[in-house]
C-alpha cells in the first residue's frame, strides 16, 4: 500500500498538482477506489487488484468518446501501477439526483435517448471486448444455486441442479439471434450523472460486453436498488424503440431480466456472505420480486416450476434472515 500511495502521488505531482489535495471519496462493492484532487477537476483512480478492469476502462475510456459520449477522459495513468487520473464529472449522480427531488421521467429520457444512440452508433461493437452469448449467460446464473438457493433454506441437489442449467440455457437461447452492440452492463442510476450542460456522463463500463441491446435496458429499467414510477418502465421502453435503430426485443428483455435478477441476488448474498457487507441485503426483496416478474411469462413457467420446488410454492418472498440487513 506504501509504494501504491507514492506512486499515486507521483502522478499527481506529475500533473502539476499537489498530493495533499487529495480526498478519498466514499467506496462501494468494489475493491477500486477514488480520490477527488480539489481544484483540479480530476479524480484520482485506483484499481491495482484489478488489472484487467483497469486496461478495460483506459480503453473504452477512449472508445465512448470516439464515437461522441460522455465517458471521463484519462488525463494521465501509470498503467503498471493501475493508477490514473480521470475528469471528475462532480457529483450530481442520478441516483443523488432523484433522492434531491430532480424530474424522474426526464432523468430516465436522457439515459434512454443515450442508449438508443449507442446502439444505433455502428461502429459501438468494434472494440476489443468479450463476448456474451448464451451460454456464458447460463454459466453466470449457476451462482444462484451456489449461494442463493442454501442461503434461503432451500433445498437442492444435483439432479435439481442439472434440470435448472437445462433450463436456464432454453430460456436465454434466443440471446444468440441478437443484434451485436457494446453492452455497459452495469447501466442504472448510481453510474449515471447529468453534467452541467445537460449531457449524460456514463461511469463504471469496464466490465462492458458485447452482447444483445435489452441488457442494459434492463439494467437501467429494472433496478435492483430503487423502485420506478408506475408506468415508467413501459413508457421508456416504448421511447427507446423509437429512437434505436432496432426495437426491443419483449422475448430477449424478460429472458435477460431473470438472469440479471438471478444473478445479482446470488451477487448481494456472496457480498453479505464472504465480504461482510451486508446492506446489500435489503435490496433482495426488489431483486427477487424482478425476478418473480420475470418468469411470470410463459417462457419462464419450467424455471419457475424448478425454483418452487427447492425454495418452497412462494419461492419470490425473501427469508426475514437474508430480507434483514443488521447495522
Amino acid at each position: 500500500m506504501a509504494e501504491l500511495a507514492q506512486r499515486s502521488a507521483e502522478l499527481i505531482r506529475a500533473a502539476g498538482l499537489d498530493p495533499a489535495a487529495l480526498t478519498w471519496l466514499p467506496g462501494d462493492a468494489s475493491a477500486r477506489r477514488y480520490g477527488r484532487v480539489r481544484g483540479s477537476g480530476l479524480l484520482l483512480m485506483e484499481d491495482p487488484g484489478d488489472p484487467e478492469g483497469f486496461d478495460a476502462f483506459v480503453q473504452l475510456s477512449a472508445h465512448l468518446r470516439r464515437l461522441g459520449f460522455r465517458a471521463p477522459a484519462v488525463a494521465a495513468a501509470d498503467q503498471p501501477a493501475r493508477i490514473a487520473l480521470i475528469e471528475d464529472f462532480g457529483d450530481d449522480t442520478f441516483t443523488r439526483l432523484l433522492a434531491a427531488g430532480a424530474d424522474e421521467h426526464a432523468l430516465y429520457a436522457l439515459a434512454v435517448d443515450t442508449l438508443a444512440r449507442l446502439h444505433a452508433a455502428p461502429e459501438a461493437a468494434e472494440v476489443a471486448v468479450p463476448q456474451m452469448d448464451a451460454a456464458r449467460l447460463a454459466a453466470d446464473v449457476a451462482l444462484f444455486a451456489e449461494w442463493y438457493v442454501p442461503a434461503a433454506g432451500g433445498r437442492a441437489d444435483a439432479d435439481w441442479t442439472d434440470s435448472v442449467a437445462r433450463a436456464w440455457a432454453d430460456l436465454l437461447a434466443p440471446v444468440d439471434g441478437a443484434p451485436q452492440t457494446l453492452v455497459l452492463r452495469d447501466y442504472h442510476v448510481d453510474n449515471l450523472m447529468r453534467l452541467a450542460d445537460g449531457d449524460c456522463g456514463i461511469l463504471d463500463f469496464q466490465l462492458a460486453f458485447r452482447g444483445p441491446p435489452e441488457y442494459d435496458l434492463v439494467s437501467l429499467l429494472q433496478d435492483a436498488r430503487r423502485d420506478l414510477s408506475p408506468g415508467l418502465e413501459e413508457a421508456m421502453l416504448r421511447r427507446y424503440r423509437g429512437g434505436a435503430g432496432e426495437p426491443a426485443s419483449e422475448t430477449r428483455y424478460w429472458a435477460l431480466a431473470a438472469q440479471r435478477h438471478a444473478r445479482i441476488a446470488a451477487v448481494f448474498v456472496r457480498l453479505a456472505r464472504r465480504n461482510d457487507k451486508r446492506g446489500y441485503l435489503r435490496h433482495l426483496p426488489r431483486v427477487m420480486a424482478h425476478l418473480g416478474r420475470s418468469l411470470a411469462r410463459p417462457e419462464g413457467a419450467g424455471l419457475s416450476a424448478l425454483l418452487a420446488a427447492a425454495l418452497g410454492p412462494d419461492w419470490t418472498r425473501v427469508p426475514a434472515v437474508l430480507a434483514l440487513a443488521p447495522e
